[in-house]
């Protein structure tokens, strides 16, 4: 039984393939304006790279933004449902999920059975995001993923008082004026991002076990410092934390075909 899920976020595209209990591949582009193109790009890589048509795959669901645009889904599904589906499958034992994507935070509290109880999203600030952590890296001058590992030398964090993006950057600029060492202003906007999610993540409720996806779940910086604030430890995840969403909904095609 070969399924597919399909994930269009506000910054990434993600693809994945599933063989039952087995993830033949998956694939991660960048979102463009046209979800239909995006999703086919996508897929096409993903199929390419598993040996597979898509007349292979016996049911796509498609999730995030775009989900309603994808031209060979046949069910959409939101984006909550399917990183809970997600993360649960991966690991049975998850009762809190931090989902930290390019443009919004979510958090969800599952029960013993993966039902969720709560969740809770971000405002329409991006202060809590991953398009926070890239205007950072941008205005300090590192690659988006070297922020979590550059942030790992500093030996004097600074601290951001603002809650606001474009306030922040202001504070860092000033920093970087001031000649602070851009390790010391990496570990700061990671802890300031960690302080944001884990308010949201205490909002849903903090059970073990927890876990991150999303693209953010790739910084060690924020991961660890949003372990230091909710003084829990963060389970970490057997695939790419950004396709969890993809690989969800995957399961939930599954799981239309009468697949367990």
């Amino acid at each position: 039984m070969i399924t597919a899920g399909c994930d269009i976020g506000s910054l990434t595209t993600k693809a994945v393939i599933l063989n039952n209990t087995k993830v033949l591949g998956f694939a991660v582009t960048r979102s463009t304006f046209d979800p239909v193109a995006g999703a086919t790009e996508v897929m096409d890589k993903v199929l390419k790279d598993a040996g597979l048509k898509m007349k292979d795959i016996g049911f796509c669901v498609g999730t995030g933004y775009g989900r309603e645009r994808i031209p060979f889904a046949n069910k959409a599904i939101s984006e909550i449902a399917c990183h809970a589906k997600g993360a649960k499958w991966l690991m049975p034992s998850v009762r809190t999920i931090i989902d930290l994507g390019g443009q919004d935070c979510k958090a969800m509290h599952l029960d013993a059975k993966g039902s969720i109880e709560k969740f809770v999203t971000n405002d329409k600030c991006a202060s809590g995001t991953g398009r926070f952590l890239e205007v950072m890296a941008k205005l300090i001058g590192v690659e988006l993923g070297d922020l979590g590992k550059l942030a790992g030398e500093a030996r004097g964090p600074i601290q951001l008082s603002a809650t606001c993006t474009a306030w922040s950057q202001a504070e860092v600029i000033v920093k970087l004026n001031l000649k602070v060492p851009k390790a010391d202003i990496a570990a700061g906007i990671n802890n300031a991002m960690a302080a944001r999610v884990a308010i949201l993540a205490k909002a849903a409720g903090v059970e073990k076990d927890v876990c991150m996806t999303g693209g953010v779940a790739k910084n060690v910086g924020v991961l660890k410092a949003l372990e230091e604030s909710m003084d829990v430890p963060i389970r970490r995840l057997r695939v790419d934390p950004q396709i969890v969403g993809a690989l969800g909904a995957a399961v939930i095609a599954k799981e239309s075909m009468g697949g367990k």
